[in-house]
């Protein structure tokens, strides 16, 4: 798997693919029929998620705080030929730094999106402003190849950059999250969203709270973090199966899986030795 931006491809099930070659379903008109039905959905019915590969960098044209409500309203173009609008419908999704939002009007080569306060607070898109640069990527239909990985749009928390090193033609970043509860789920050589960029984690130092990645030639043209520097700010999704996992395995040992204080390793500990000593599970 390369370092930077991850291009490996998950197989999908297309589904007038599943429906050929179902023996329920030989006769080519039914199969026409289902296929038509699916396809007729509109490209909003059938988004599902992201997969962190950065489609286009677009740019903040305007920018309105509403200072009564908290929130904001961008108007962000995006570059002359590009096709992300070409199939654009009010109210499609649109990973904008990696965070989920709703289209609200567009145009061949702009769209506008509303943002809450409380994303504005979690993500740092409170911090971007009239000609900042984003990463953009259209929520994926069911019937494309899945590249990068699974990324919700769901921003956690945001991380600081602690330091771009360059090796060679490629730079690393090392980030400090600003809630550091969730490097827990940041591991060696696991997925990670940054800005909405699918990343492969190349270092973790848990004891001083930050990991690496590297980013390569051919990411550092096509995402913003690549003129980023240190003291800069990213968004950052952690792999949402590490949540799961937690979550599964605080069940089974009797946590409730959203907060617990011990760290689960100690809890197996801990019940290991009590079993060995004689303790009922």
């Amino acid at each position: 798997m390369d370092a930077g931006l991850c291009f490996g491809i998950k197989p999908t099930c297309r589904a007038k693919d599943c429906i050929e070659s179902s023996s329920a379903y030989s006769r080519p008109d039914i199969v026409q029929q289902l296929s038509t039905k699916q396809n007729s959905k509109s490209p909003s019915q059938q988004d599902i998620m992201f997969t962190g590969i950065v489609e286009e960098i677009g740019v903040i044209s305007k920018l309105v705080n509403d200072a009564a409500t908290g929130s904001s309203v961008m108007t962000i173009t995006i570059p002359s030929g590009s096709n992300l609008l070409t199939d654009c419908h009010e109210g499609d999704s649109i990973a904008v730094n990696g965070c989920c939002l709703t289209v609200t009007s567009f145009s061949n080569d702009t769209f506008t999106i509303g943002v809450a306060p409380e994303t504005l607070r979690i993500t740092n898109l409170g911090t971007l402003v009239e000609s900042s640069r984003v990463n953009l990527e259209r929520a994926v239909r069911a019937d494309t190849r899945m590249g990068g990985h699974f990324v919700q749009g769901h921003v956690d928390t945001t991380a600081d950059i602690l330091s771009v090193t360059p090796d060679g033609n490629a730079l690393t970043f090392r980030f400090q999250p600003k809630k550091p509860e969730f490097l827990r789920y940041i591991v060696y050589k696991g997925f990670i969203a940054i800005d909405g960029t699918s990343l492969t984690v190349t270092q973790v130092n848990d004891a001083e709270g930050w990991w690496e990645i590297m980013l390569i030639t051919y990411s550092q043209e096509r995402v913003v973090m690549a003129k980023k520097g240190k003291g800069d700010t990213v968004n950052i999704e952690v792999d949402m199966m590490a949540k799961y996992a937690e979550k599964s395995l605080a069940g089974i040992l009797g946590g409730d899986g959203a907060a617990a204080s011990i760290p689960l390793l100690e809890k197996i500990v801990e019940r290991v030795v009590a079993k060995s000593q004689g303790a009922k599970p």
